[in-house]
């Protein structure tokens, strides 16, 4: 060590102008030292140069020495400059928290406790934190008992954590028992049992809390909003936004993107279109959460331009920017717009990721492009190195099936290298309806039975499949087999919202206000079609009744009265969107052709899978669904 010290003073050959002075090196050892022995280093240095202990970097003495046997060491240096240990120990503590590995935070905790070093209400909360970030319930059992030994329990901060801590730590009802036991609460401490019940999907128990709040913060009813969005509840979580407007509470940037993801599951245009002009008006327009949220919004809203729009203004793209648009141009049929998007994608040295080829194979699938969804699928691992997920598998299996390549399909499964679930078998299923192959869905049929048995939609696709051939007797077995199961079909329902009130209806809806003049307008509309050659096509109606019955069940399609009631209630020129829970089917198809064609408007329909734009007596799929 004395050569060491010695050539510290040393005359320095200097090379270039870059060369470290004295000075540097003197600085480098008294502030960057990096173990006990660079510490003890520059200890040494400054007795020999007569330069008071506190010049040391009192919180890097104690980071180097924490967790070694120079931790007395480091407490020796603390007395001599007469500064108070624990703030040094604290801001250790702290920096252990937010490392990448906190259980040091743990483990300096208890040999501060071994040398009698006492902690106060800082010490416990960085604990608290790195047991809820390791998720260690039995440490923070022990930090809890401190807490209360050492009378902290008046800090509200520290209850909060401790709260959240047996929470996430899975013990909820623990948790639940704390905050009843609390003599006094806060908005955090509220706002903290919320999210953790929304978390464990008990939405119910959450609303409940929700509103016995004393007072709510803008956190607060972003946090309800967005639970309610992950809950599948998006009507909820908009009835909730507009009562937050009504109390006069401003959004913020994350509520925002929860109600956008609302309107986007409910297909709330109007309501989208407002949020994204007070987004603009709020200076959010930066925000690039914000925005791939509004570009997914407007595609889910069938209102591809908006989409288009945002995503030309943003000055900044992400990878999840492109892929949110990728896949919406592929819903909307714009497949070639889609391929051409992740060309330039690339060209600007954006790599892809799993999320774009999911919507490079939904692009394929809905225009039957076998070659190139074969390409983009393998080149995922040759090309960019992503592992297919099931996801990439059972978009695979729809492209092939879709296009009647039903062997390869069955072969793909078949040769997986993970187990393919309902999503793979289902989309196999739907092949073989279109491309009627009985004994390959019967096939896969099976094997969903064993999956999936509750799935009332596969029960029903393969019913349909038999009704299709005329197989009565099969028909009538798959149907029993359902009713055995308890299975329900689920009934089909068509949406529209016409100035803000949106309007729901099932096949054959009598019960609407005005069902009579939806009906004698259809007849307008049945007639005007007929002139252009609409013959019903009552292949669809998979029921063994009269041609007759089969057109009246036909004509009251719940995607035709909703079409029928936008026209008369919404202004000449103006598009017209529909939300439909099912696919659409291919009589309904051929009519919206049509009356797109009579009445010149724009007709968006939503259905499971895709969006169907009529215009001009065409539609955007290229009668490819």
């Amino acid at each position: 060590m004395v050569t060491s010290l010695c050539s510290l003073h040393s005359p320095l050959t200097v090379s270039n102008a870059h060369s470290p002075t004295s000075n540097d090196l003197k600085t480098d050892l008294l502030h960057k030292f990096n173990s006990p022995f660079e510490l003890q280093q520059a200890h040494a240095h400054l007795i020999k140069t007569n330069t008071p202990l506190s010049t040391l970097p009192l919180t890097r003495v104690g980071l180097v020495s924490a967790l070694t046997p120079s931790f007395t060491y480091a407490r020796q240096i603390f007395a001599h400059v007469n500064e108070p240990e624990l703030v040094v120990w604290n801001y250790c503590l702290k920096s252990f928290v937010e490392s990448d590995n906190p259980v040091n935070a743990i483990l300096l905790f208890y040999r501060l406790r071994r040398f009698d070093v006492l902690p106060d209400t800082f010490t416990c909360s960085f604990v608290l934190k790195a047991c809820t970030n390791e998720l260690d319930l039995c440490n923070g059992k022990i930090i809890h008992g401190y807490v209360v030994k050492l009378g902290f329990t008046f800090n509200l901060v520290l209850q909060n954590m401790i709260v959240n801590l047996y929470a996430e730590c899975g013990e909820i009802w623990d948790s639940r028992l704390l905050f009843e036991k609390m003599s006094q609460r806060d908005v955090v401490t509220w706002n903290i049992m919320i999210t953790q019940l929304i978390k464990r999907g008990d939405i119910v128990e959450a609303s409940e809390l929700f509103r016995k709040m004393p007072e709510r913060s803008v956190r607060s009813w972003t946090g309800m909003i967005s639970g309610y969005v992950q809950c599948g509840k998006a009507k909820e979580a908009v009835e909730l936004f507009m009562e937050m407007e009504e109390v006069g509470v401003r959004p913020n940037e994350v509520t925002v993107v929860a109600v956008l993801a609302a309107c986007a599951d409910l297909g709330a245009l109007d309501l989208g279109r407002r949020v994204h002009e007070y987004s603009n008006q709020s200076g959010f327009r930066r925000n690039i959460r914000v925005c791939n949220t509004l570009i997914d919004m407007y595609v889910k809203c069938g209102y591809l331009e908006g989409a288009r729009r945002v995503f030309i203004e943003m000055e900044e793209r992400t990878v999840f920017t492109w892929s949110a648009m990728i896949q919406g141009l592929a819903i909307h049929g714009q497949a070639k717009e889609a391929l051409t998007s992740f060309n330039k994608m690339i060209e600007i040295g954006i790599r892809p990721n799993g999320v774009t080829f999911i919507g490079l194979l939904h692009a394929c699938s809905h225009m039957g492009w076998v070659v190139e969804g074969r390409r983009f699928f393998y080149s995922m691992t040759a090309e960019y190195g992503i592992v297919p997920q099931i996801e990439h598998y059972g978009c695979m299996v729809d492209v092939l099936s879709r296009a009647g390549f039903l062997q390869e399909a069955y072969e793909f499964i078949r040769n997986m290298p993970i187990k393919p679930n309902g999503v793979v078998w289902g989309a196999l299923l739907g092949g073989c309806r279109v491309h009627k192959n009985i004994d390959l869905a019967e096939e896969a049929s099976r094997q969903l039975g064993q999956l999936d048995p509750l799935n009332n939609g596969y029960h029903v696709v393969l019913s349909n499949i038999y009704a299709e051939a005329e197989r009565w007797e099969d028909v009538a077995r798959v149907r029993k087999l359902m009713r055995n199961l308890g299975v329900k079909k689920t009934p089909g329902w068509s949406s529209i919202t016409v100035d803000g009130v949106v309007h729901e209806f099932v096949a054959g809806d009598e019960t609407h206000p005005q069902a009579e003049k939806i009906f004698q307008m259809w007849e307008k509309l049945l007639d005007g079609m007929k002139l252009k050659g609409y013959i019903p096509n009552t292949s669809v109606v998979l029921l063994d009744i009269e041609e007759k019955e089969k057109e009246k069940f036909l004509y009251r399609h719940s995607e035709k009265l909703a079409l029928t009631f936008g026209l008369m209630n919404t202004p000449l020129g103006t598009p017209i969107r529909i939300m439909k829970n099912l696919r659409v089917c291919e009589d309904c198809h051929a009519a919206f052709k049509l009356i797109s064609e009579i009445v010149n408007r724009e007709i968006v329909v939503r259905d499971r899978s895709r969006f169907h734009c009529f215009q001009a007596g065409c539609c955007s799929c290229g009668d490819y669904w």
